[in-house]
């Protein structure tokens, strides 16, 4: 494990954010602030921004997004933002990225890709990914109806508290047996037995997300969140101990969809995703570093499921090799892509649709002289850099 300082987490914290699309949630707030709009939203109560079980890390950034009036999204114009802080209780560093407006399973999969980013910078190591889905309001409904008949056929076997718990909410028992890993869980039904068709498609595509980019993965039936935070995904990224000699690093990272939260906190249907990376064990620097973004001298373009995929393994190339570059991921549109990469004044756009995706290349296009040719996807790094040198 390469031994990392706050002030260095905090930097590639920002690098890896900024690659990835997210911007300062101060950017977004102080646009909202000089349209001088007023949020007539209701506001999320201090017990709503516990039920992420992260801090309120995950609750905090998406209830902050509604309560500062800042616009809601658009189709085809989705928020990302992001925000660091120091933990008040025990002075840990936190990372929190969030995705507000896209209902695709590409917002968890940029989420994922994110993460996994920082944390091979930081570490050197790859971490693993354990992910689960509870699935959207039909699918909790059943299942919480079946966890119910099987909690209550076993009354006499579980603690007092959980019994308590089991009078008012039947997750919440569950979720405190957990805690305790008792020995009920083992058998207890499974959330992915009782998901809805859309809810299922939803999480097989972001398991196939992580076959395609050979991402270790294990689906845990046993992750779980609260019914009023998460539905469809959650996801934790975890490291393997080695022994005394190298132990797991000291980071936690967990995020998922955020609907469920948004529905019970401020009454709208308003899709949302979110992730959090906590540094613990080392003091915060005196001063937080202020987010700087380089200028991208490109724009990636991207059509159909397998193209966005392996545009998220392209993005992490190019940041690799400190290439910075636009993107509209969450985009299905080829002609909004097109016109984005006019505005952003980038003197080239990398296109990667069905046809380059089976042939493992890209398309690279001149914005100038609108001349294109196709790249070879294992050689695309290398011209980038030769050509971005005459830039």
């Amino acid at each position: 494990m390469t031994l990392f300082s706050p002030l260095e987490f905090l930097k590639a914290a920002n690098r890896t954010a900024h690659h990835f699309g997210f911007l300062p949630f101060e950017v977004l707030a102080s646009s909202a602030a000089r349209q001088k709009k007023e949020s007539a939203i209701q506001k999320a109560t201090a017990e709503d921004r516990k039920l992420d079980a992260m801090h309120g890390l995950l609750t905090n950034g998406v209830s902050l997004y509604f309560e500062r009036g800042i616009p809601l999204p658009t189709p085809g114009k989705p928020s990302f933002f992001f925000s660091t802080c120091v933990l008040p209780k025990n002075g840990s560093i936190a990372l929190a990225l969030h995705i507000v407006g896209v209902r695709k399973s590409i917002a968890e999969a940029l989420l994922i890709q994110a993460l996994r980013s920082l944390a091979r910078d930081l570490t050197r190591e790859t971490c693993h990914v354990r992910i689960n889905s509870l699935g959207d309001y039909e699918s909790v409904t059943r299942y919480t109806r079946e966890l119910g008949t099987y909690f209550r056929k076993r009354l006499d076997d579980m603690p007092r508290e959980a019994r308590e718990l089991m009078r008012t909410d039947v997750a919440a028992a569950y979720l405190h047996l957990l805690d305790i890993d008792h020995e009920l869980c083992a058998k207890s039904p499974s959330p992915l037995e009782y998901l809805s068709d859309p809810s299922r498609r939803h999480f097989r595509e972001i398991v196939e997300h992580l076959d395609m980019t050979a991402t270790p993965y294990e689906i845990d039936p046993r992750l779980m969140g609260h019914h009023h935070c998460y539905s469809d995904t959650l996801f934790t990224l975890e490291f393997h101990e080695n022994g005394e000699d190298r132990p797991a690093p000291p980071l936690v990272i967990r995020g998922g969809r955020l609907d469920a939260f948004v529905k019970h906190a401020f009454k709208t249907d308003v899709p949302a995703a979110g992730a959090v990376i906590i540094f613990s064990g080392k003091k915060a620097p005196a001063r937080m570093p202020r987010p700087r973004r380089a200028t991208p001298s490109i724009f990636m373009v991207q059509i159909g499921f397998g193209p966005k995929i392996k545009s998220l393994i392209l993005l992490d190339m190019l940041k690799s090799a400190d290439i910075p570059v636009h993107q509209a991921l969450v985009s299905d549109s080829l002609s909004d892509q097109l016109r984005q990469a006019e505005t952003t004044n980038v003197p080239f756009s990398i296109i990667l649709g069905q046809k380059e995706f089976v042939e493992n290349s890209v398309i690279l296009r001149d914005m100038r002289s609108r001349s294109q040719q196709q790249i070879p996807f294992d050689t695309l790094i290398p011209h980038l850099k030769r050509l971005l040198k005459k830039v």
